[in-house]
């Protein structure tokens, strides 16, 4: 099961992850992903503190939003990753691709 919620910020689009990403819930994310109004020069978080579990398919999901987030000229972070993602995203080289910041984005109105 995955549930996602969005919030924003003064420079940031938060899109908070509870659940787990895998093969079943990745075509829910990435509809999420689509439904996004991403705008140049704000930022595209993942908040997963509440990410479970990661395979894969959540990995190349990850991956999509970041081409989501480039392809509409956005930056893009990765906030408070569980260590089992983070060494993961180390293995295979993603730690160089996305930012990764440690604790969860402050601030927020609910959307």
């Amino acid at each position: 099961m995955l549930n996602t919620t969005t919030r924003h910020t003064a420079t940031d689009t938060v899109l908070d992850v509870h659940g787990d990403l895998d093969f079943h819930t990745v075509p829910e994310f990435r509809k999420t992903l689509e439904g996004l109004a991403l705008a140049p020069g704000r930022r595209l978080v993942l908040n997963l503190a509440g990410l479970r579990f990661c395979d894969s398919s959540g990995i190349t999901a990850l991956l999509v939003a970041r081409n989501l987030a480039v392809a509409a000229r956005t930056d893009v972070a990765l906030a408070a990753v569980p260590e089992t993602t983070v060494r993961v995203l180390r293995i295979v080289g993603l730690d160089q691709v996305f930012t990764i910041e440690p604790a969860e984005p402050a601030g927020a109105d609910r959307a």
